[in-house]
């Protein structure tokens, strides 16, 4: 049996009875740590957050295998062969169907004859509603990630303004780096990798501005879209009791500080219904929540 598990967004407190229960059944438990991580308990225990996870799931933390990219993504058989001979655990953080990753994990392992039970748990997905946006009014969710000098993709914007122009809102989740090699490790075949770097709310506000301007550039008096000047929403450690919410101008998101991560960013579009707009007062730049 393969057990797909939802850790929820905050902590590993936020684990349901019935993950709990699942995961004590399990003689191999794999933890996905690429596609999100709890940032803050990988950062406290010194051991990519065994130690932690494991006191509050009641296993031992070397009985936690660390499931990066390439083991989801690549070697994803290991999982599945395990899976035929026993029961295995993939926790995941948020939801298991929150990333394309693990649905394809999932068909897989039903097309091989294995049984899967998935249990849910809250996602940045729905979560975001803490905004007071309404979830029903939201379009295609976007995925920003890093720039670099010779690489700026802009199709995620492109569907920005898709959103923005339907009167939906558009969710951004914000790119996150881990067990990132650089090139000349890669090249010369070294299990060398880079520290972890988060995309912030202020960092990808500034590219969705120069996005704005390459579009205004291209498209004149034709452009309809967002602008520097339009309302966005920056949502830091939703689920967590530090969590932080602001809203503000693409232009003042920009400088914004909004702490530690993760981060992810909303552009809501223009037509507002009325309790969207009262709740998005309460997070004004200036105010603290």
């Amino acid at each position: 049996m393969l057990y797909l598990i939802g850790l929820g967004l905050g902590s590993p407190e936020d684990i349901t009875e019935r993950g709990r229960r699942a995961i004590a059944r399990c003689s191999r438990v794999y933890l996905e740590a690429y596609t999100s991580v709890f940032v803050q308990v990988a950062a406290d225990d010194g051991s990519e957050g065994r130690e932690t996870l494991a006191r509050y799931f009641g296993i031992r933390s070397e009985d936690i295998i660390m499931a990066d990219r390439d083991l989801v993504e690549q070697d994803s058989q290991q999982i599945l062969s395990n899976a035929r001979d026993c029961d295995v655990a993939l926790l995941v953080i948020g939801d298991p169907f929150g990333a394309t990753t693990h649905a394809d994990l999932y068909l897989r392992a039903r097309n091989e004859g294995i049984d899967v039970f998935v249990v849910h748990n809250a996602s940045i997905l729905t979560a975001v509603g803490a905004t007071g946006l309404q979830l029903y009014r939201f379009g295609e969710t976007v995925s920003l990630c890093f720039w670099t000098e010779t690489w700026k993709p802009t199709s995620a914007f492109h569907k920005i303004m898709k959103n923005f122009n339907a009167q939906l809102h558009t969710l951004c989740l914000l790119d996150i780096k881990t067990k990132e090699q650089s090139v000349e490790n890669l090249m010369r075949g070294r299990k060398i990798y880079e520290p972890p770097r988060f995309m912030r709310c202020s960092e990808a506000a500034r590219q969705i501005i120069e996005c704005i301007e390459l579009e205004k550039c291209e498209q004149g008096d034709g452009y309809k879209g967002p602008c520097e000047d339009s309302v966005c929403v920056g949502v830091a450690r939703l689920g967590s009791p530090d969590q932080k919410i602001v809203c503000a101008s693409l232009k003042e998101m920009s400088t914004c500080d909004m702490g530690a991560p993760l981060h992810s960013l909303v552009i809501p579009c223009e037509l507002l219904h009325d309790i969207e707009n009262d709740m998005l007062q309460l997070f004004r730049i200036k105010a603290e929540n």
